[in-house]
């Protein structure tokens, strides 16, 4: 914890409802930085009720980030309220099915891809032009070690872009004084989804019950500590690339899984 890390500073979080990214919105705001606490479940509002209770300064906004509309929306809601945006950390995304590839139906492998690759790809896209003609600011992606897993290759497609899209836009506009790196988490201990990325989980049959088992082993095995890491462990080196101590790192994917290199 480094209190005032973030002080004088608008952060816009992605996903921010649950899990990591509630973990990232309530640590900047316990920081020092102004949050704008991005999801598209209403259960964002409850986030921002406990910065605000704690101290901090936050605002939430409901946003389908799959869509250049969304993120854009996401955008101009910050400038409006805030006028202006420091960081972005995009964190939207997540495994929908587990399962051997050849068992994935067209229409999932495409909202494998829009769900895991769009909102980054959204959301970069429509918070450039602000940062560009400010010529400062710091992206922070979400992907994941799962560029090499079983059961997940959709999923892995989606992160592997991230990485080269992280690569790629930092040689774009580090000249522009913006920074963009990404982390990449290995498995993370969460409480359970309160708005599940797949409804139908709960009812799985014995095979994609032993499918999703195939991932979580695979994740443990991969890992030289062999073990899920906590949210807390994630979210310090997000917040870490986030901030100015990170002022010489950009253009970097960051492996978080206990040694699982992807």
């Amino acid at each position: 914890m480094s209190p005032g890390r973030f002080g004088n500073k608008v952060v816009i979080v992605t996903g921010a409802a649950q899990g990591i990214g509630r973990g990232v919105a309530l640590r900047v705001a316990a920081e020092g930085g102004t949050v704008l606490a991005v999801d598209r479940a209403g259960i964002v509002h409850e986030v921002v009720a406990e910065i605000e209770e704690g101290g901090g300064r936050a605002l939430g906004f409901q946003a389908d980030l799959e869509t250049l509309a969304g993120a854009q929306a996401m955008v101009a809601q910050c400038l409006a309220q805030f006028k202006r945006v420091d960081v972005l950390i995009n964190n939207v995304g997540g495994t929908i099915w587990a399962k051997p590839f050849e068992h994935y139906e067209e229409a999932q492998i495409e909202a494998e891809i829009r769900r895991s690759l769009f909102p980054t790809l959204w959301s970069c896209r429509a918070v450039l032009p602000f940062m560009v003609k400010k010529k400062r600011g710091a992206i922070v992606n979400v992907s994941s070690v799962a560029t090499r897993g079983v059961h997940r290759v959709p999923y892995s497609a989606a992160k592997g872009g991230i990485n080269a899209m992280t690569a790629s836009l930092a040689m774009e506009h580090t000249r522009n004084g913006i920074r963009i790196n990404a982390t990449a988490p290995g498995g993370t201990d969460a409480p359970p989804r309160r708005v599940p990325r797949n409804a139908s989980k709960a009812k799985a049959t014995r095979q994609e019950a032993a499918w999703y088992q195939g991932v979580v082993d695979q994740t443990v095995d991969s890992s030289l500590m062999h073990r899920y890491g906590s949210i807390e462990e994630q979210v310090a080196p997000i917040l870490f690339l986030a901030s100015d101590e990170a002022s010489y790192i950009t253009g970097t994917v960051v492996p978080v899984g206990g040694g699982d290199l992807g």
